[in-house]
């Protein structure tokens, strides 16, 4: 085994719903080894939720692997659903699957959105963290929102531009709230095109080099990504400006890996800087050649590097 590549294939050995209040029914697998080290997996987006291959950045003889779609995600019901849908009820929702499980502590491992779920469930909970792993850290900060919205048209003038064509001029100066009025338009007519759009515009700046072949599926949840994104985005997810940074001295202690691909143009590198500068035990790894994507080569590489580390280190 390469100690580079993706793992094999896996099928999961355990999967139900979990109920977690408020209507709201999470999806949930466990894979790998039932006696190994557990690791939960915290996908982006939010509303993105799990696939098969985010079972291979683990080892499945070392690792009990578990991913679950958060609310209104992926196999979660109701689907797009935002109602009950914040920071808080997503970092209660990780801490009922761990008890659920029976799981005394385990690795948290966040991409994206889940590295900012991450660090909010290390600040609610910090004993049941035993370490972290996070990818293309975001914190949801007002510069972010603005970059994402606006700023990185300078990289992608192209993009941005069929992104914004979406909304009429005079929309054009709020583009979230313009796209957030659409995605939670009950109309499919409506609400579908704009997360087509959304969901392309994302796709297209995640990679370093382009995707050659990119389809949207007119899925439900495709509409979830995009309409969960709205809504965490339009509330600042749910967080108080500067807190998951102050928070990092309540967890300072814990281990943690964090991978960010140089030329992210989702989630800037700046803020993988200022989460290490007050995190002595994490260690930051600036991926040369990579973007935002987990799949791309060097950020895989590196994410199993971590996966593998983690194998050896006490939780």
């Amino acid at each position: 085994m390469d100690a580079y590549s993706l793992y094999p294939d896996i099928e999961p050995f355990n999967s139900g719903y979990l109920l977690v209040g408020d209507g709201h029914s999470l999806y949930y697998e466990v894979c790998g080894n039932p006696d190994g080290r557990p690791v939960v997996y915290l996908h982006g987006g939010p509303g993105a939720g799990c696939n098969p291959n985010l079972r291979r950045f683990f080892d499945p003889a070392a690792y009990k692997i578990i991913l679950f779609d958060q609310r209104g995600a992926g196999r979660s019901s109701p689907v797009a659903s935002i109602e009950h849908n914040t920071t808080q009820d997503l970092v209660k929702d990780i801490e009922s699957l761990r008890l659920h499980l029976g799981i005394e502590r385990w690795l948290v491992f966040g991409g994206s959105w889940g590295s900012t779920l991450a660090l909010a469930y290390a600040a609610a909970y910090r004993d049941s963290c035993g370490g972290l792993i996070l990818r293309g850290v975001w914190l949801c900060r007002p510069s972010d929102l603005i970059w994402w919205f606006y700023e990185r048209r300078r990289v992608f003038p192209d993009y941005w531009r069929e992104f914004a064509s979406q909304i009429p001029v005079s929309e054009q100066n709020d583009l979230l709230g313009a796209y957030a009025r659409r995605l939670n338009n009950p109309d499919p007519a409506i609400h579908m095109p704009a997360a087509i759009a959304w969901r392309k515009y994302e796709i297209r700046c995640d990679t370093l080099l382009p995707r050659h072949q990119l389809e949207i599926p007119v899925t439900k949840q495709t509409l979830a990504l995009a309409r969960i994104e709205a809504h965490y985005m339009t509330h600042s997810a749910f967080l108080i400006s500067g807190q998951l940074l102050s928070a990092v001295e309540s967890f300072r202690d814990i281990p943690a890996v964090i991978i960010h691909g140089r030329y992210d143009m989702s989630c800037s590198l700046d803020a993988a800087f200022l989460l290490v500068e007050r995190w002595p035990n994490a260690v930051l790894n600036i991926v040369a050649d990579a973007g935002h994507s987990a799949m791309e080569p060097g950020i895989a590489h590196s994410l199993i590097a971590a996966t593998n580390q983690f194998r050896n280190v006490h939780l």
